[in-house]
């Protein structure tokens, strides 16, 4: 009996582990594909401020390290954020001086989940990605998420096509036969350093904003990504296109790459925007700013 209690309690701690790290990626994505935030990274004010469009280190996370970086070296990007109107249903529709409202119906729940989220990433996530950039070399880093990232074609390519977007399409058809190849299976993005060619980046959420479907209330749920409604709709339809599900048909195997993926992803950007939750008094609706901030942008290319 007592055998059967811990290998049930193993088995909760790693599912845990698993869905908070993808969370926790998620959330450092909105940052790092969010342009306006990266220019003061690197110089945050010296005193606290509230500051709409401001970030923290990873995903809103808060540190207490130097904001000057430890190394100079490139970050990974994978589009998230979100155009804002206030129901489902209906055309979507960006005013004209690009001026969003944020609609968050459920901010007291909201505000609880975002400081689970940062509570997973301070005690879990950043202690195993900073003791994994110990031993792993910055290198095969990148070329661990290079390989991660060609993986990905799937959703890219179906969301490009389901946009109407040819040449979007197109491009990561390109992108994965010259990385596949050429690359060393994804390992190398020969595509982008020796043809200039950069992958489109389109998700099942912008594709049913392009459609019509407006977001919804904003959401923040325990081990996942800011998500709006509809993103969240998005998200779970990704998911499904996700070639790894097909690939690796246990749990247990996919649950081992979406860790690999999301320490390797966290290590590379460990000293991302450091020093700003030090800069930014309203955290939460900082990074709810750059979310909607930025998918409005994604829905308006």
């Amino acid at each position: 009996m007592r055998s059967t209690l811990s290998g049930l309690a193993q088995w909760v701690l790693s599912v845990v582990l698993v869905l908070g790290v993808g969370g926790c990626a998620g959330l450092g994505s909105v940052l790092r594909d969010t342009p306006d935030l990266a220019g003061p990274a690197a110089q945050p004010p010296a005193e606290a401020v509230s500051l709409p469009s401001s970030v923290t280190d990873g995903p809103g996370h808060p540190t207490s390290e130097s904001a000057t970086p430890d190394r100079d070296r490139p970050t990974r990007s994978e589009a998230d954020g979100t155009p804002v109107q206030l129901a489902l249903g209906g055309a979507s529709s960006a005013p004209a001086d690009d001026e969003i409202e944020e609609y968050d119906p459920w901010e007291p729940f909201n505000e609880k989940m975002f400081e689970f989220n940062r509570g997973l990433d301070r005690w879990i996530v950043k202690p195993a990605a900073k003791g994994y950039n110990h031993v792993m070399p910055e290198r095969l880093q990148e070329m661990i998420a290079n390989g991660f990232d060609n993986i990905r074609v799937v959703p890219r390519f179906v969301n490009s096509l389901l946009q109407g977007k040819l040449v979007g399409a197109g491009r990561e058809l390109t992108r994965f036969l010259i990385n596949s190849t050429i690359g060393v299976g994804g390992l190398f993005d020969v595509a982008k350093r020796e043809f200039n060619i950069d992958k489109s980046n389109e998700d099942g959420g912008q594709t049913l904003g392009v459609w019509g479907l407006t977001p919804g209330p904003y959401l923040v749920l325990p081990f996942l990504p800011p998500l709006t409604v509809r993103d969240g709709v998005g998200y779970a339809f990704d998911m499904a296109l996700d070639p790894l599900g097909y690939v690796l048909p246990f749990f247990w195997d996919r649950a081992g790459m979406k860790v690999g993926d999301t320490v390797n992803d966290r290590s590379i950007n460990m000293d991302l925007y450091q020093g700003f939750e030090e800069a930014t008094v309203e955290l939460y609706s900082a990074l709810r700013n750059a979310y909607l901030q930025r998918r409005l942008k994604l829905i308006q290319e």
